[in-house]
């Protein structure tokens, strides 16, 4: 990985059109191809940033820009859609490059490992015609937990939890965001899985046309027959 703490501009060209003026920002260019741009605020959340497959290359800082104080100039390329940015680096504040090794993944609470599990093998929880396309569907922000698709082949990206609260369907929401990027998956769906959920999650979840789901743990694993309850 290498990041940059640097004074940057970037534009963006694609489905749409953006544009960062000069500020101090942070670059990450991870080895898996994919850059993001980050500023001091905002969370976690990118400002902008291009995910793998693309390509980087450098050009030769023209003389306007070089009396602009641009030192370097970034061209991002996504190697199966016409997306790109463009990264004017000006001051360059600090340059690290490190190699992090295999990350091993996110080790899930037990419950909502065994939840994603069961969700994944009885997908037809979901409606008749559902099908799974993979658990852990590998993003630049994090995998998402199951991607499946429904009847009419619409993706859907499915988030899990055992209580289900805002922050969770904030993260649903940043990886919607960032799947819909893909031509090959768009459009893309979001639904929210939990055992518990929250009101305020419900809301907001609703707001942004995310379906809310609620799981029964001892129903999956056989353990509570539903059909047979009096109440």
């Amino acid at each position: 990985m290498r990041i940059l703490i640097c004074d940057c501009s970037v534009d963006y060209s694609g489905r749409l059109t953006a544009h960062l003026p000069m500020a101090s920002r942070v670059i990450m260019a991870k080895n898996d191809g994919s850059v993001l741009i980050h500023s001091d605020g905002g969370s976690y959340k990118p400002l902008n940033w291009m995910t793998a497959p693309c390509t980087i290359s450098e050009r030769e800082v023209e003389a306007d820009e070089a009396e602009a104080g641009i030192t370097q100039v970034w061209t991002v390329k996504h190697t199966k859609t016409a997306d790109q940015l463009v990264i004017k680096i000006a001051t360059v504040h600090d340059d690290i490059s490190r190699d992090l090794g295999i990350d091993p993944g996110l080790e899930k609470d037990g419950v909502e490992a065994h939840l994603q599990e069961l969700l994944a093998a009885q997908i037809e929880i979901l409606g008749p015609g559902h099908r799974l396309v993979r658990r852990e569907y590998p993003t630049a922000i994090g995998p998402v937990d199951i991607l499946a698709r429904n009847s009419d082949g619409v993706a859907i990206a499915i988030e899990i939890k055992r209580r289900g609260e805002i922050d969770g369907v904030e993260q649903l929401t940043r990886y919607l965001e960032l799947l819909n990027r893909d031509p090959l998956l768009a459009p893309v769906t979001g639904i929210f899985a939990a055992q518990e959920i929250k009101p305020q999650a419900r809301t907001l979840a609703r707001d942004r046309g995310i379906e809310c789901l609620t799981l029964d743990y001892d129903t999956m694993r056989g353990l509570d027959d539903a059909d047979s309850r009096l109440f």
